[in-house]
């Protein structure tokens, strides 16, 4: 599969339709297409089906369900231009699946970057050592993303399912109010930041 299947027309039509729709305000989060206005894959296809994008663009469903999920995530003014962001940045008749492991990569760093920046010290201990376990987990996916060893990668996603479910426990007896409304702040920067990364992957595909 090669990313508009190897047709600039291809490119043309979905990037003039999504930016039709941003013209006409036709994008709305929370809504996979109701017939005028949608999510950015509504309103890439003026349908919701992520597996359709494999067919239709040349484009593999896991990046589909990336830029569905960036959109919902990110800031407003930022998700209102994602879709034509996203699709003008794609290198033509380039396989996108060479993006996966530097995408996943960029995530786990930025998460060690965000488990890193946490004080340890001030936080009750099951936090703390929740913390330290995410860290771990983490670390180990990067090495084995890097290897490309299947067998690695699998069983640093066990690790890492593992200190995420501890995490889920202590932040559920740790949260509060405040630290909701900051983590949804963060989130929104940090889908920016994933954005502003994928787009530079795309351009580095040749």
């Amino acid at each position: 599969m090669i990313s508009f299947h190897n047709d600039q027309k291809i490119k043309t039509k979905y990037l003039n339709r999504v930016i039709a729709h941003q013209k006409a305000d036709n994008l709305v989060r929370g809504t996979g297409w109701d017939g005028q206005k949608g999510c950015a894959v509504g309103c890439t296809l003026e349908r919701y089906n992520h597996k359709a994008f494999e067919e239709e663009l040349g484009i593999p469903e896991w990046l589909a369900r990336v830029e569905d999920k960036l959109f919902e995530g990110m800031s407003e003014a930022r998700a209102m231009k994602w879709p034509g962001v996203f699709l003008e940045s794609i290198p033509l008749g380039v396989d996108l699946n060479r993006a996966r492991a530097p995408f996943i990569l960029v995530i786990l760093n930025k998460n060690v970057e965000t488990l890193e920046s946490l004080k340890e010290k001030s936080l009750p201990d099951d936090v703390a050592r929740a913390i330290k376990g995410s860290k771990k987990a983490t670390l180990q996916m990067i090495e084995a993303q890097k290897s490309g060893d299947p067998d690695s990668i699998e069983s640093a996603e066990s690790a890492a399912r593992s200190a995420a479910r501890s995490a889920r426990s202590a932040a559920g007896a740790a949260a509060g109010a405040a630290a909701w409304s900051a983590a949804r702040s963060a989130r929104s920067a940090a889908f920016d930041y994933f954005a502003d990364e994928l787009i530079k992957i795309f351009r580095s595909l040749k």
